[in-house]
C-alpha cells in the first residue's frame, strides 16, 4: 500500500506499508492492503505503520484518513515523527490536544459574540 501523509502544507510522508494503525473517535483501528475502501475521522493520537518490515510511528492531529485500493491518504493538520514513542505521545497529549481546547474556547467566543451582534440587530428592529 502506498501511505501519504498530507499537511496543509505540503505532504510530510510518501512511504510503501504493509500495514496502517491509527485511532479514529470510534477506537482504534488497522488496515492492511486488502481491507475495503473506507473513510474515518481521526483524533489526535499515534498512527504506526510498518515500512520495509520495521515499524515506525507519527503523532498526528485530527485529520481524515481515506483508504481508496492500494492508497491510504491522511489529512492532517500537525504531524510530527522521528522521536521515541513517550515522547510522541507527549506530543499528542501536551500539544495536540491544547490547540484542540483553545479552537473550542475560541469556537464558543465567536458563537457568544455573534448571538449579541443577533440580539443587538432584534433590538435595533423594535425600536424602528
Amino acid at each position: 500500500m502506498k501511505l501519504k501523509v498530507l499537511l496543509p502544507e505540503g505532504i510530510f510522508l510518501d512511504a510503501e506499508v504493509s500495514r496502517v494503525a491509527a485511532e479514529a473517535e470510534n477506537g482504534a483501528f488497522v488496515i492492511l492492503p486488502r481491507h475495503v475502501d473506507w473513510v474515518t475521522a481521526l483524533v489526535p493520537g499515534i498512527l504506526s505503520y510498518d515500512a520495509g518490515g520495521e515499524e515506525a510511528f507519527l503523532a498526528v492531529d485530527e485529520g481524515v484518513l481515506v483508504k481508496c485500493g492500494p492508497e491510504v491518504l491522511v489529512s492532517t493538520r500537525n504531524a510530527v515523527g522521528g522521536e521515541s514513542l513517550g515522547r510522541l505521545r507527549r506530543t499528542v497529549d501536551g500539544t495536540f490536544r491544547q490547540i484542540d481546547e483553545r479552537e473550542r474556547k475560541a469556537r464558543s467566543i465567536l458563537a457568544r459574540f455573534e448571538a449579541d451582534f443577533i440580539r443587538r440587530f432584534i433590538e435595533i428592529e423594535r425600536y424602528d
